[in-house]
């Protein structure tokens, strides 16, 4: 499989430690992609025409570098055996288009193909793509690092009963002249985006309008569910325009996927993939779909150059997402929201190690996949970040005069860590003294929690907290004082908060818990949030009878948010480490190629 487009003079020098693409040399502007979907071979195979342009004088040798089995970086995938394409004549500044014939690997890191039998409907197959953060290579020949943006156009065969959707504007479909079974799906985006934001999916599926601009697509069995779940994109959609600028990207749909998607959401433009783990049925858990929204500007749009800057994109859209969030349902929300986030970062730290250099918010990747050193980092620590410079430079309105500026100024553009913190000092010029008592050092380049702490609204959090003392402090005697009358006044945002608070402590007594199923029955909710933290304090504190709910959640879906930890807690306690084991191995064949591969190095199961 072909991995990217770069100059072989290069090769060495490289500016994205996690790509081959010398983007100095040469710059993709536009891809114009002919597949066909074979789901009895598990590839795409088709042509990939890429219109390039050189950036340096006397430019006349492409290459491709080859990129193993699964093609990524640090696994079989470490890109190998180059090969050239010489051209006629130098580039020069001049474009060529250089069309390459490719076929995807049925193993192909990027790609999870489905039988019938293990979908929703049960009668057709199903295929989706997931390209972040270096997995487009594995698909098809391109530049695959975030500091080259193109356009595309694309043809997608595949068979007349389903549909295909990309991460661009739908353009109309036709009968597959070559082949009477097959249709032929159009696609167009003209916003430049880079790589990993390229998306395919092929299935049964069917749609339901939600909003002038937004359809919910799902398997038929989920998209009436769906439909009501995301009912709110809309006001979220026009929420964050007012405080980011314009939506430049025509439609906004949604896409549920099966159970075995490896993320909450993924930010694919024009089309947001999302887990089915969303759908508790009272929206509780819809700022997952805030946030995605909030990717069109900030990551989509203003985009880290590499992915050691990762924390540009999310630490952006999760601050992002709670003015969106405090904007819909008040701004104590908002800091509740926060602070959870904060406790989020401190459980991430401590599973890590303070010490561990990806915790860094700034991260060096050399050598270092990508995928393996993803966390919360990025997400909370950027926003930690983000909400002490709010309060630091004038509060919310001002800070979101800043954030629609930077928007603006960068719109379009890759940019790295020290362009947003000119940018900063550039807008905030009055403030230059305030800033430069901030530890930026600390902040960017340290491992651990940040160095302040920004200060939290507690009026929504203070419930959480009491009672989550209540049953750490309780001796034996106490538990008759619990009852489910403690949970009546709490939303499933504090339920989530309160089992948050006592995750981060000791893990309880036996006692503790099982008086906790008595009186509030955890095991009956079905919000994954919810019962992902009490399946975790279960396990840590050794009940035994919860082994087979949380292997049962560790394998019914995929999202690596709820299935790692899950495997990590079952393979930590004695009783169930070996059946943890043999659990994983029984599935890893129908795991996302990704999620198999971070849950084996977890169980110590490196193939």
């Amino acid at each position: 499989i072909p991995e990217v487009l770069t100059l072989r003079t290069k090769i060495s020098a490289m500016a994205d430690p996690s790509s081959f693409a010398s983007p100095a040399c040469c710059l993709t502007r536009h891809l114009h992609l002919r597949c066909r979907a074979d789901f009895g071979a598990r590839a795409l195979r088709g042509t990939a025409a890429l219109t390039v342009r050189a950036e340096r004088e006397a430019l006349r040798c492409l290459v491709t570098a080859g990129s193993g089995r699964g093609g990524t970086p640090g696994r079989e995938g470490r890109a190998r055996s180059p090969q050239e394409f010489q051209c006629d004549q130098d580039l020069c500044q001049n474009k060529a288009i250089v069309e390459i014939s490719f076929e995807s690997s049925p193993q192909s890191s990027a790609l999870q193909w489905f039988t019938p039998e293990q979908t929703s409907g049960k009668k057709h197959p199903f295929l989706f793509s997931q390209c972040q953060a270096i997995h487009c290579r594995a698909i098809f020949p391109c530049q695959d690092t975030p500091a080259v943006k193109l356009t595309y156009y694309a043809e997608i065969s595949v068979p007349k009963e389903l549909v295909a959707l990309m991460s661009a504007n739908r353009d109309g479909e036709a009968p597959d002249p070559e082949d009477s079974t097959h249709k032929i799906y159009r696609f167009s985006q003209n916003v430049p985006v880079p790589c990993y934001l390229f998306a395919l999916v092929v299935g049964a599926l069917e749609s339901r309008k939600i909003g002038p601009r937004t359809l919910v697509w799902a398997e038929k069995e989920l998209v009436d569910k769906s439909a009501y779940e995301f009912s709110e994109a809309e006001a979220m959609l026009k929420t964050a325009e007012d405080l980011a600028g314009p939506y430049v990207w025509g439609q906004y749909d949604l896409l549920v996927l099966p159970p075995s998607f490896p993320y909450g959401g993924m930010e694919n433009p024009c089309l947001t993939f999302v887990t089915p783990t969303l759908l508790a049925g009272d929206r509780s858990l819809s700022n997952v779909i805030a946030h995605e929204i909030s990717h069109s500007w900030t990551g989509n749009l203003v985009t880290n150059k590499t992915w050691e800057h990762f924390w540009l994109n999310e630490g952006h859209t999760v601050y992002l997402e709670r003015r969106i969030g405090g904007r819909l349902f008040g701004e104590q929300f908002r800091h509740f929201q926060a602070l959870g986030g904060w406790r989020e970062l401190q459980n991430t730290i401590n599973t890590l190690g303070d010490k561990n250099p990806v915790t860094n918010l700034i991260i060096n990747l050399d050598e270092v996949d990508p995928d393996v050193a993803y966390s919360s980092v990025p997400y909370e620590k950027g926003f930690a970040l983000l909400f002490y410079l709010e309060q630091l430079l004038g509060g919310p309105d001002v800070f979101i005069g800043f954030l629609k500026a930077y928007v603006q100024k960068f719109a379009y553009k890759s940019i790295v860590t020290e362009d947003w913190k000119k940018f900063l000092y550039s807008y905030f010029k009055d403030k230059v003294d305030i800033l430069d008592k901030v530890d930026w050092n600390a902040w960017f380049h340290a491992p651990g929690m940040p160095p302040v702490k920004p200060t939290y609204d507690m009026t929504l959090s203070n419930a959480c907290v009491a009672l989550s003392q209540r049953w750490v402090q309780a001796k034996e005697s106490d538990l008759g004082s619990f009852s489910s009358a403690d949970l009546k006044e709490m939303s499933s945002h504090q339920l989530i908060e309160f089992l948050a608070l006592l995750l981060l402590e000791a893990p309880l007594p036996l006692s503790h818990v099982k008086r906790m199923q008595e009186v509030y029955d955890f095991n009956a909710i079905n919000n994954s949030e919810i019962r992902f933290r009490w399946l975790r304090l279960c396990i840590r504190s050794k009940w035994e009878a919860a082994i087979p709910l949380a292997l049962k959640m560790a394998t019914d879906q995929g999202r690596m948010k709820f299935t790692r930890p899950l495997f990590r807690d079952l393979y930590s306690f004695d009783k169930s480490r070996d059946l943890a084991v043999k659990t994983f191995l029984e599935h890893r064949a129908s795991m996302h190629p990704v999620t198999s591969m971070l849950v084996g190095k977890d169980l110590k199961q490196d193939q």
